[in-house]
């Protein structure tokens, strides 16, 4: 009797390929599928969908043995997944992509600046079904065991029942007790006052990242900080077509539409 195929899994995130985070994921995965590594050789947070475009890449295997190889790259999250698709993946296109964990908060608009996130709009870019990760604890040695029975039950989920075309999840997880999942959406919020300003002894001018975060919301139950705040995982399908479709017809009605 044949041996059933196992399905293969692309696994990167923006916080080194060294971090708890992925490591915890890798060791969640492995019985699950065949699964190949390539993340970043240093912490890339923040970078959002960033592509390096005027300097070379490298691309190191690190490790191999049957049904799992792991690579860093020089480049950012985003470049990993390309070079990915380009040097390991030209033939057939891995079944799932997993980005994370991510040690910290991706929920609402920190989508936005997420290169744990951006990893999984590239995955989707490529048709490729694509989930992002994260933790809402920045520490080093951030305690996964809460978040990995519920990663595995999701990532078993999309292996059997695909996502929708041009869209990928996007899940946050509390820090601490977890309750449950819940699917929802992202909330409307943002980081306000965000730099601290400090002057040397000389008069130079610096600026440091601050602020704190706003959530326009704090009562609605369907989004992912309320989520978040009572200690349920958030789940947010995410689209990578951002077109405004209620206001579609409204500006061709105001332009005209040839």
């Amino acid at each position: 009797m044949e041996k059933p195929i196992r399905p293969t899994i692309l696994i990167t995130n923006d916080d080194s390929v060294y971090s708890k985070g992925i490591c915890e994921l890798i060791k969640a995965v492995r019985p699950l599928a065949n699964v190949v590594v390539v993340a970043p050789d240093h912490v890339r947070s923040g970078m959002s969908c960033a592509i390096t475009h005027s300097e070379a890449m490298r691309l190191s295997k690190l490790h191999e043995e049957e049904g799992f190889t792991v690579y860093s790259s020089s480049g950012t999250p985003v470049d990993c997944i390309k070079l990915s698709f380009f040097a390991l993946f030209k033939d057939k296109r891995p079944d799932l992509l997993l980005s994370g964990i991510n040690h910290g908060s991706n929920s609402s608009v920190n989508s936005l600046y997420s290169a744990t996130v951006g990893a999984a709009m590239e995955g989707c870019v490529n048709n490729v079904p694509s989930i992002a990760f994260s933790l809402c604890d920045h520490q080093e040695d951030a305690d996964f065991s809460q978040v990995i029975p519920y990663a595995v039950q999701i990532i078993k989920n999309v292996l059997n029942h695909p996502i929708p075309y041009a869209t990928f999840l996007n899940v946050n997880f509390p820090k601490g007790e977890i309750k449950g999942l819940k699917v929802c959406r992202q909330a409307d919020a943002r980081w306000s006052e965000e730099y601290d300003q400090k002057i040397s002894e000389y008069g130079d001018v610096s600026y440091f990242l601050a602020g704190y975060f706003d959530n326009r919301e704090p009562e609605s139950t369907d989004t992912d900080e309320w989520a978040l705040a009572h200690q349920y995982g958030a789940i947010v399908p995410t689209k990578i077509d951002m077109t405004n479709y209620d206001c579609l017809n409204e500006l061709k009605d105001l332009y005209g539409n040839v």
